[in-house]
């Protein structure tokens, strides 16, 4: 395929080192306030916005957020048009493409649903393509550890369902770019561990060596030879995790065997997953070996919701001089986590305290996916209305967001609710930005 318009992440990708770039982090978070956040910080700093979605938050079903890949598409345009972020910044990616939603399957079904999942990233014009197939479906034998060939044999079909739905979407736009695409069978598991670990296996050398030529082959009896060269990265696991009362940072010489077998790929880089957590310096070293992706997403809305604890220990104290009615955002989170609690039971463990604490305070962040939740999201706009109404003074704002008053007090910073919160969200992007630059 002539390839008119070349995909920026690739042209980013395999000019590592010139022009002071070393790689880039994606956004993996479908929170308006965290891609506001990322927005904010690549236009400050002159970079790319990449924001991915994961199978399970947008699907042809709605996913938890309730969009489709092209409302998606469209939820993000509408941001940065908002934000005043240039379009052409701003790269789209699907994270975990593959049958995760549908293990419950055997393959026959799950791969279907697989296939019309990734054509409907494509054709809403996503250009970065994480294609996952590490999972077992129904029929797998659960006792046995899912062979590299199954694995690439079913990705290498899901990228032959991507580069044929890329053939419509060009008919359409002649001048979109074609999709790259990341591949990997030793994927960890989507938003963190579910178990406190103190230390993670880094994936043996010859492990990625024997994947690569798996998808390899695989991808040339789907007839994809000249698509290879658009594989951009391979998802390892290079020793890093975090779960719900754990980080496990990065060792550089523990992963030194793993990053030396890039030599041996000229263009190919590795994509790092559960890079959430990791200090600043150990997400640069992960750069500087090779791991030229950096993932975050449950870091990102970490960081929202201890602004949002932040901001309503404000209104607390100016409850007691003004006359509005108090959002009790935290109280009504924690309703709707207890009245609905399929997305952290199987996370938080322990006593009713110690899972309570989790529900607010745990790295895995599973509050996340009840800030969509209709009460969550009033008691949050009741939480912004009340301060902006009332006024933020600056003494509490020093007491509860110490870096953003600094900010506000230098005036680089509007002390208006929202804008606090995302900045709030940007001191984490920060880490991410100083490790790719």
């Amino acid at each position: 395929m002539n390839v008119e318009v070349q995909n920026p992440i690739l042209t980013l990708l395999r000019s590592r080192g010139q022009e002071g770039v070393s790689g880039l982090y994606s956004c993996c978070s479908a929170n308006e306030y965290v891609i506001r956040a990322a927005l904010r910080r690549a236009k400050s700093s002159g970079t790319v916005a990449l924001v991915e979605a994961t199978a399970n938050q947008v699907n042809q079903d709605g996913g938890y957020t309730g969009m489709t890949p092209a409302e998606f598409r469209r939820f993000l345009e509408r941001l940065a048009q908002e934000e005043h972020f240039p379009s052409e910044k701003l790269l789209c990616g699907g994270d975990h493409l593959g049958p995760l939603t549908w293990q419950h399957l055997p393959e026959v079904e799950a791969m279907t649903h697989a296939e019309e999942l990734i054509r409907a990233y494509v054709l809403a014009g996503f250009s970065k393509i994480h294609i996952d197939t590490s999972m077992r479906v129904a029929d797998d034998d659960p006792n046995a550890r899912l062979s590299d060939a199954v694995i690439a044999r079913r990705g290498a079909r899901l990228c032959r369902a991507a580069e044929d739905a890329f053939g419509q979407y060009r008919a359409d736009h002649p001048r979109a770019p074609a999709p790259v695409y990341v591949i990997g069978s030793e994927v960890p598991i989507p938003g963190g561990a579910r178990e406190n670990e103190s230390s993670v296996a880094v994936t043996a050398p010859e492990d990625s060596e024997a994947t690569l030529n798996e998808f390899r082959r695989a991808f040339a009896a789907q007839g994809l030879e000249e698509t290879w060269d658009r594989v951009v990265a391979l998802v390892v696991q290079p020793g890093v995790e975090f779960a719900d009362e754990s980080v496990i940072p990065y060792d550089r010489p523990a992963a030194r065997a793993l990053m030396s077998t890039l030599k041996n790929h000229p263009g190919l880089v590795f994509e790092g997953h559960s890079t959430d957590y990791q200090p600043r310096q150990c997400l640069r070293e992960m750069v500087e070996d090779g791991i030229a992706i950096l993932k975050v997403g449950p870091a990102l809305t970490f960081a929202l919701r201890e602004g949002l604890f932040a901001l309503e220990q404000i209104e607390r104290e100016l409850y007691q001089v003004n006359d509005f009615p108090r959002s009790q955002f935290r109280a009504v989170l924690e309703q709707a986590m207890l009245e609905d609690q399929g997305q952290w039971a199987k996370y938080y463990h322990g006593t009713l305290p110690q899972r309570r604490y989790a529900r607010a305070f745990s790295y895995s962040d599973r509050a996340r996916y009840y800030l969509t939740n209709p009460k969550v999201h009033g008691a949050i706009r009741t939480l912004l209305s009340n301060l902006d109404s009332a006024g933020i003074p600056m003494a509490l704002l020093s007491q509860y967001m110490p870096v953003q008053y600094a900010r506000a007090h230098a005036g680089r910073l509007c002390p208006k609710a929202a804008d606090l919160l995302i900045d709030r969200v940007g001191d984490c992007i920060d880490d991410y930005l100083y490790a790719i630059a």
